[in-house]
């Protein structure tokens, strides 16, 4: 059975929320730069566990939890992974489908879809609540605490550097309308990687808007990744939004990025790769924030090596810029001093195996470090962000880097209220 309908639906939702009301694991997300957007619904209630491999797996989309690497035990390198069973995209103001219907669930859900009819519910609103307040104002003295902790094991040498997070908690009065907060993320934010992504099985919504590349692979062999790290506010004091031109960057954060950077050389000395092209560093706008970046490029035909996008996210994953230097005693001091589970925040995530916008052959894969990301369990959302440590860290200014990275969120959320 090989079908397409003649069938467009005008906006995304009616494809999400049949995909929720079924039960199916759905993906919703855009490009850095780009306009067209996408939505892949996988039609089995639970995401297949697969080993992230790039020539290997079919089109779909990967969400990695951060725990999630080698620790020389030779452990399996598995993610969650949401087949395409269903593509749709974005074609002008409406949506189409973007592949052939093989399978009955897949024109069920089809015909759910035909005769889905909006509810019209009205915007959800954040509430003010004591009890998110008392547990955000004990999140900053546990944090604040194991930054001096962090400090204090660098200046013994124990690590390099640390990447320690917080969550803060925002509740709703009813569980937020994703679509419409991903569309709004979009408008916000045009060079992040933004997506929405449902997983029945933990009844969970994530949400992001990512600045920051993982491994990226494209339908001519190009490779690409990148070396994130600093922030500041794109604002000056009197709301301004700067020029990247007049960012001034301290030493820490200077040799926080070299850090990053220095990783990433090391990662391609172990493969025994030198044929790379690096560009920067250089101020890098990420909607509300800047960041200092340096990108790296390699054609992997040229060198020829068709596996080093695979190679590569088993090499790079947890990137010094969300765990540390060297990264066992980072991971491990994260584990001994955050006191929560990061889930998928700081993993990956992003489309693999899908054919480029505009093109009738060849794939690319586009995989992201899962940041400035949020987690909504029904009318409870929970933000994350770091800040990368070194020596000179101070605990205050850390704790106020990682409230400017939640405001990327926050910030389109409050809009969304405004605009009710």
């Amino acid at each position: 059975m090989d079908i397409r309908p003649d069938f467009a639906q005008p906006t995304a939702t009616a494809w999400w929320e049949v995909a929720r009301q079924a039960g199916y694991p759905a993906a919703l997300w855009r490009l850095p730069n780009q306009t067209e957007k996408h939505l892949i619904v996988h039609l089995d209630p639970t995401p297949a566990m697969v080993s992230v491999d790039l020539e290997e797996l079919p089109a779909g989309f990967v969400m990695s939890p951060f725990n999630n690497f080698d620790y020389g035990t030779g452990a399996p390198f598995e993610a969650p992974f949401l087949r395409a069973d269903l593509h749709v995209k974005q074609a002008g103001r409406g949506w189409e489908l973007a592949g052939p219907v093989t399978s009955r669930r897949a024109e069920e859900l089809i015909g759910q879809v035909q005769a889905y009819r909006p509810t019209g519910r009205p915007v959800a609103q954040m509430v003010d609540d004591s009890a998110a307040d008392q547990i955000n104002s004990v999140a900053q003295q546990r944090f604040e605490q194991s930054v001096e902790e962090a400090v204090s094991a660098m200046q013994q040498g124990v690590f390099r550097k640390v990447v320690l997070s917080r969550t803060k908690s925002v509740w709703f009065n009813e569980e937020p309308d994703a679509v419409a907060l991903f569309d709004q993320l979009c408008v916000a934010y045009p060079t992040a990687f933004v997506a929405a992504v449902w997983l029945p099985d933990r009844r969970q919504v994530w949400i992001s808007a990512s600045p920051e590349r993982l491994v990226s692979v494209d339908a001519a062999g190009i490779f690409r990744t990148i070396s994130l790290a600093g922030t500041q506010s794109a604002y000056d004091a009197g709301g301004r939004l700067k020029r990247t031109s007049e960012a001034l960057w301290a030493q820490k954060e200077i040799e926080e990025q070299a850090l990053v950077s220095r990783y990433i050389i090391e990662c391609f000395k172990k493969i025994r790769l030198r044929e790379y092209l690096e560009e920067g560093p250089k101020t890098i706008l990420a909607g509300n924030l800047m960041h200092l970046g340096s990108h790296f490029t390699v054609d992997t035909q040229a060198v020829r090596y068709g596996q080093l996008g695979t190679v590569m996210i088993r090499l790079l994953h947890p990137t010094s810029a969300v765990c540390g230097m060297p990264r066992t005693a980072a991971f491990n001091f994260i584990n001994e001093h955050e006191g929560y589970d990061r889930e998928f925040y700081s993993g990956f995530l992003g489309p693999v195996n899908m054919t480029p916008d505009g093109a009738t052959e060849g794939t690319e894969s586009n995989l992201f470090v899962h940041i400035r990301c949020m987690k909504v369990e029904g009318s409870q959302a929970t933000l994350f962000a770091g800040a990368g440590l070194t020596e000179d860290s101070d605990p205050q200014k850390e704790w106020k880097e990682t409230e400017m990275k939640c405001q990327t969120l926050l910030s389109v959320m409050k809009s969304l209220n405004a605009g009710q």
